[in-house]
């Protein structure tokens, strides 16, 4: 139930101001879309500082709680990254569901004849954070699918490597391109990350250089790319679209590029990147969920040594490393049988 907004934010500083609106927001009090007051409208009432209340707006667009539509005013992100509880509603038998992108579980892999061989002493600190036997694994894939492997890392799962990458280059409010339509997880998670979507058009062979070229004239710092299995289309790069993507890329070193292979090698067509070793700053991250299952939250990434180590860095001062029985699970039970990339 919403209330009026002038009795839904309160505060005596830019802090308590954008925890204000967060509860509001929480409260669903302020729904998605809402307009926040003017800065100078609510600095007025609230008796403070016009620059007080623009600070607390600056907070808050960071946090990818509300979005700045310049003379539209400041609005209530659709999306906001707060936990909201799903709500689950019943699929008919007759259907299948396909929005949750789980895999079919009979073609997953039978886990139970490996598990008990992974039965050892128990891990303790100090140790490498990536088993050394999985990033051969990892590289010789990525080598296989002429995706450059000198520096490969393991991550909690697609969109945790995804978010690693933008967090390594990126500051708030930086544009980045995105397929259009694309994946509502990257838009939330840009949103988030206080980061500005630029919508790239794309068709059957991926995104339009055209579209591509407009959005980096726009100033987008990134691009995040599917290569294959694009949701929700399902579109693929060809060899074609992927040369004529690379080229335009080239005269942008500087631009990141994040190539979310999702599906990896049961994507149902081989695998094709943009990036290569002269590249100054991308990442390739695949994800095993989709061929070893949903709960296995690992995925593999590959990139230039910078962001690879800047992603390690990271990761060393918040999570320390993917569960190493996690990963001696994807060792055990070997690559996926995907088609291969002839390079």
């Amino acid at each position: 139930m919403s209330v009026p907004v002038q009795y839904a934010i309160s505060g005596r500083s830019a802090s308590a101001i954008a925890e204000s609106v967060e509860e509001a927001v929480r409260r669903d009090h302020l729904g998605p879309g809402a307009p926040l007051p003017t800065v100078r409208a609510l600095a007025g009432r609230l008796g403070l500082s016009p620059a007080t209340v623009a600070a607390a707006y600056r907070l808050l667009q960071s946090r990818g709680l509300v979005t700045g539509r310049g003379r539209r005013g400041t609005r209530v992100a659709f999306r906001p990254p707060l936990f909201t509880p799903r709500l689950e509603g019943e699929v008919p038998k007759d259907l299948v569901d396909v929005a949750t992108g789980n895999p079919d579980p009979a073609l997953l892999p039978p886990w139970r004849a490996v598990l008990g061989a992974l039965a050892r002493e128990p891990l303790l600190y100090n140790v490498p954070a990536h088993r050394p036997a999985l990033i051969r694994l990892a590289s010789r894939e990525f080598e296989r699918d002429a995706i450059p492997a000198k520096a490969v890392a393991v991550v909690g799962g697609a969109m945790d490597g995804v978010e690693r990458v933008l967090q390594a280059h990126l500051r708030p409010g930086d544009r980045v391109a995105v397929e259009d339509p694309g994946y509502s997880g990257v838009l939330d998670l840009l949103g988030s990350l206080g980061l500005v979507p630029e919508p790239v058009a794309l068709d059957d062979e991926g995104v339009r250089p055209e579209a591509l070229a407009t959005s980096v004239a726009r100033g987008a710092r990134a691009v995040v790319l599917t290569p294959r299995a694009q949701n929700p289309t399902g579109a693929a790069l060809t060899p074609s679209r992927t040369r004529r993507l690379r080229a335009l890329l080239d005269e942008h070193p500087a631009v990141l590029v994040v190539e979310d292979d999702h599906a990896g090698p049961v994507a149902g067509v081989p695998a094709l990147t943009v990036c290569h070793r002269r590249r100054e700053r991308w990442a390739v991250v695949r994800s095993v969920s989709k061929w070893l299952g949903p709960d296995l939250r690992l995925a593999l990434l590959a990139g230039d040594p910078t962001t690879v180590g800047r992603v390690e860095g990271r990761q060393a001062l918040g999570s320390g490393w993917v569960s190493h029985l996690l990963q001696d699970l994807v060792i055990a039970l070997g690559p996926s049988r995907g088609p291969r990339h002839a390079s």
